[in-house]
């Protein structure tokens, strides 16, 4: 929202530039106004001078007195002494519809500038996102404005020098410069990371800063004059578009990076509601009713809603929230120090001008940290997982180490004892070997007694991944129990029925002696075409068929899959008639059939 500060007095003196000086900004004293309401009288009318005395002074006035459907009149004088030449006059608010300048100097014709965004850019008598008018002489100038706003006018009027415009234009730029090149590298940035790790979080985050650079560049004027020179019809649209597509891409990214929908439900409801809403509101004003946009006010219901939700998340203990409050905390601050500039509450200052601008900055700054800290703690978690796993590794190690020994001392003493009785009752070499024959089944059955129970907690759908891969160790388990399923009954080869078959080159594959084709185990099953380890598949499968007790991201941790992976693979298994999932829940429910038996 741009306002229209009128600094008026009737009959007011000239302003006259003191020698040397290279900026002044125009007073109320120095500035004398007439509203046509209207909007019919012209410049020969206004300049007549019956009517100077229609001019007036209004120092109460407010933004909200500004009427946009009125024509404004303004009328200055300004003296520059002898001497003193090549000053600019210079209006800050690039978003005027229409500005008309009539200038005379020392008593000439009156010269007239027709300026605004309505018009093509190239139209501007400089080429500068503000509009300036060349001041090239010394003496008395005598000036009329009109203008016609559909939206507050901010009418800040500065006369500066043209080195002092060069120097100020120029340091202003850079820091444009470097502002939008912060945007774009943070939104390359993003967009590579989306590239690589496909959450679409990082999409959503690039879009929200794509989303701050143009509704920067629509309030600087650098969109004008850099972007849509030729369609000034934009500039009427620009900031609401723009400012909607932040609040859409900043909800969605909320959302996703928070995860409201599991961790705050009620809140992600409420943001959902006001979402919609929002997006009706936006339809009705982009189609019907511009001046719906000049009530920029409203993004802070949304920003609020994230805001608190943010608190929540973190409350209920997840960490990486704690940037993102800071983050949306900033740019609350922003919104609020942009409104209370808008409603005159704080005075107009460079800082006052640009806090939405920095407070953008050090928001991008905030999430980007509240990003990196979310990969960080995923790390963390991650990195005390797999120490959890080495442990447990290595205690079992130890665990096999004293079993083996215990074996072999057993084994040793067994044996000594049995060289003893050997040697002094050589007739019962019978019962020696019966003996050594039991200690063969007993070393057996403890190696394998592991596997066994497992085996049987599969069998009751107690195992857990760790667990189950001790069955399913790896792909030639789960090709051979394919095998053993698929086969079970007979063969028959799938293109000419053929039921004679040799071994084929791929492990646990049948090759029809007939015609030739090699078949899978996998061939035309719900493992067909899978892009990750059959294993991981089987103990999906499996899974589902018990408690389905994890999620989309508990199994993306625990299998170090991607969610869209699992996701796409549990679709199969839906999709899978009665008739299938039996067959294929049969490899669970006879182990020693569909497991042990080729080994």
């Amino acid at each position: 929202m741009i306002y229209l500060w009128f600094h008026l007095l009737l009959y007011a003196a000239p302003v006259v530039i003191a020698p040397g000086t290279h900026e002044l900004q125009l007073k109320i004293r120095d500035i004398e106004f007439y509203e046509d309401r209207f909007t019919t009288l012209t410049f020969e009318d206004v300049s007549a001078t019956d009517f100077q005395t229609k001019f007036n002074k209004n120092l109460n006035f407010t933004p909200q007195d500004y009427n946009t459907g009125s024509a404004y009149w303004m009328k200055i004088k300004l003296v520059i002494p002898e001497g003193e030449t090549n000053y600019l006059l210079e209006f800050f608010d690039q978003t005027i519809d229409t500005l008309q300048v009539y200038l005379s100097h020392e008593g000439k014709p009156f010269k007239e500038y027709v300026m605004g965004d309505m018009l093509p850019f190239k139209e501007k008598p400089m080429a500068h996102k503000n509009f300036e008018i060349q001041l090239t002489g010394s003496g008395e100038y005598l000036l009329y404005f009109r203008v016609v706003s559909h939206e507050y006018a901010d009418i800040r009027v500065g006369i500066r020098s043209y080195n002092r415009f060069v120097e100020y234009a120029l340091a202003e730029y850079y820091l444009y410069g470097i502002f939008y090149g912060m945007i774009l590298i943070i939104s390359l940035y993003n967009m590579l990371i989306y590239s690589a790790m496909r959450e679409i979080k990082y999409l959503y985050y690039t879009f929200y800063i794509i989303s701050v650079g143009v509704f920067a560049m629509s309030v600087d004027g650098v969109g004008y004059q850099y972007l849509w020179r030729n369609s000034p019809e934009w500039n009427q649209v620009a900031h609401g578009v723009s400012l909607f597509a932040i609040i859409f891409w900043a909800i969605l990214f909320s959302k996703k990076f928070l995860s409201l929908k599991i961790r705050a439900p009620k809140i992600n409801t409420l943001l959902n509601v006001v979402f919609g809403l929002r997006i009706l509101l936006f339809g009705y004003a982009l189609f019907f009713d511009h001046s719906i946009f000049q009530n920029r006010n409203i993004e802070l219901i949304p920003l609020i809603i994230i805001f608190a939700g943010s608190i929540s998340v973190f409350n209920r203990g997840y960490k990486p929230a704690r940037f993102f409050i800071v983050a949306f905390g900033v740019l609350f601050l922003g919104f609020i120090l942009k409104a209370m500039l808008m409603l005159s509450f704080i005075p107009f200052t460079t800082l006052t001008y640009y806090s939405l601008h920095i407070c953008f900055v050090f928001e991008m700054l905030f999430l980007s940290f509240a990003l990196s800290d979310r990969v960080r703690i995923l790390k963390e978690n991650r990195d005390r997982a797999h120490k959890r796993i080495i442990l447990q590794h290595e205690e079992n190690a130890k665990l096999k180490d004293r079993m083996n020994a215990q074996l072999e001392s057993l084994v040793e003493q067994r044996t000594a004892e049995l060289k003893e009785k050997n040697t002094l009752l050589s007739q019962q070499k019978v019962e020696i070997s019966e003996i050594n024959s039991l200690l063969d089944l007993d070393n057996w059955r403890l190696r394998n007694n592991i596997k066994s129970i497992q085996m049987e907690r599969l069998q009751n759908k107690e195992l857990t991944y760790r667990e189950f891969i001790e069955v399913f160790s790896d792909k030639n388990d789960c090709l051979r129990a394919l095998s053993n399923l698929k086969w079970r009954s007979h063969y028959s080869c799938a293109r000419c029925n053929n039921t004679v078959y040799s071994e084929g080159s791929a492990p646990f594959s049948r090759r029809c002696s007939k015609c030739g084709y090699q078949e899978s185990p996998t061939t035309k099953t719900l493992f067909h075409g899978i892009k990750f380890p059959l294993e991981k598949a089987f103990y999906i499968l499996y899974d589902s068929f018990n408690k389905d007790q994890y999620s989309l991201v508990e199994f993306a941790e625990m299998l170090e899959l991607r969610r869209n992976t699992i996701s796409d693979f549990k679709k199969r298994i839906k999709a899978l008639t009665e008739e299938e999932k039996r067959t294929l829940h049969e490899i669970f429910k006879n182990l020693e059939d569909f497991v042990s038996s080729q080994k």
